[in-house]
C-alpha cells in the first residue's frame, strides 16, 4: 500500500478537569498517494483540528503525523516551516491571495520564498488546466470568487508538494461554482497524481472525492469510498 500520509493515535486536548475538550481523541488514519480524500463532520467535530495537525500547523497532545516518511514532531521550527513550504500545499476558504501581487506572482510566490526558479512549463500547464489564461496580469480584486480559488489551487500545486490540504475550499462560493472548483480539484488529482485531503461540512461536495472519512467527537466514525453515482459527470471546465 502506497501511503503518503499517516496518523497514529493522534490526540489534541484543550483545558483540564471538567473543562477538558478532546478535539481529537485517538485518530488512526492512512492516506494513499494520488487519492482525493474528503473529511466530513459538523462544526466542532474535530475535522479542522485534524487538518491543522496533518499540515504541521499545530502540535498534537499525543500521537504522530507522518508525511512522506517524515515525522512532523521531530522537526524543529525552521525545518518544519521549510518542510511545509516544499511538501504541503494549502488551499484556504478565504483564498489568502496577496492583494498587491498579480495572478502569476501569487502562483509562484511559494517558490520565490525558496529563492528557486519556477518550472514555467509546469506552471503554464496548471494555468491552462485551471482556465486562467488571459488573467495572469490581473490583481485578485479583479477576479471572481471562483477565479480567486482557482489561483489558490494553482499556487498550492506550484511547488509540486507531496500533499494538498484544502480547508473548506468552497465555503465562500455558490453551489454551481463550488461543484466546478471541486471538479477541477478532482482533475488535478488525476492528471498530476496529486494527493488531496479536503475538509467540508457539505455531504454532496464530499461525495465528489474518492474516499469520505467522517469525524465525530474527535474520532473517526465512518470511512469508505464515495458513491460514483453522486459524482459530477462530464467536463471539468465549468465556469468558475
Amino acid at each position: 500500500m502506497n501511503v503518503i500520509l499517516q496518523t497514529k493515535g493522534l490526540k489534541k486536548y484543550y483545558g483540564s478537569g471538567e473543562a477538558l475538550v478532546r478535539a481529537l481523541d485517538g485518530v488512526d488514519l492512512q492516506i494513499k498517494r494520488g487519492k482525493f480524500t474528503a473529511i466530513i463532520g459538523t462544526s466542532g467535530s474535530g475535522k479542522s483540528t485534524l487538518l491543522n495537525m496533518l499540515g504541521g500547523l499545530d502540535t498534537p497532545t499525543a500521537g504522530t503525523v507522518i508525511v512522506g516518511g517524515t515525522e512532523l514532531s521531530k522537526l524543529n521550527n525552521e525545518s518544519a516551516t521549510i518542510f511545509r513550504r516544499r511538501q504541503i500545499g494549502f488551499i484556504f476558504q478565504n483564498y489568502n491571495l496577496i492583494p498587491v501581487l498579480n495572478v502569476w506572482e501569487n502562483i509562484v510566490f511559494p517558490i520565490s520564498l525558496d529563492n528557486r526558479r519556477p518550472d514555467e512549463s509546469y506552471i503554464m500547464q496548471l494555468v491552462r488546466l485551471l482556465g486562467l489564461e488571459g488573467k495572469l496580469d490581473r490583481l485578485p480584486n479583479n477576479l471572481s470568487g471562483g477565479q480567486q480559488q482557482r489561483v489558490a489551487i494553482a499556487r498550492a500545486l506550484s511547488t509540486k508538494p507531496s500533499i494538498i490540504l484544502a480547508d473548506e475550499p468552497t465555503g465562500n462560493l455558490d453551489t454551481k461554482t463550488s461543484f466546478g472548483v471541486i471538479s477541477l480539484l478532482r482533475r488535478t488529482s488525476r492528471e498530476f497524481s496529486q494527493t488531496i485531503v479536503m475538509i467540508t461540512h457539505n455531504p454532496e461536495i464530499a461525495q465528489m472525492a474518492d474516499r469520505v472519512v467522517r469525524i465525530e467527537d474527535g474520532r473517526i466514525a465512518g470511512d469508505g469510498l464515495a458513491s460514483e453515482d453522486k459524482k459530477v459527470k462530464g467536463g471539468y471546465r465549468d465556469e468558475v
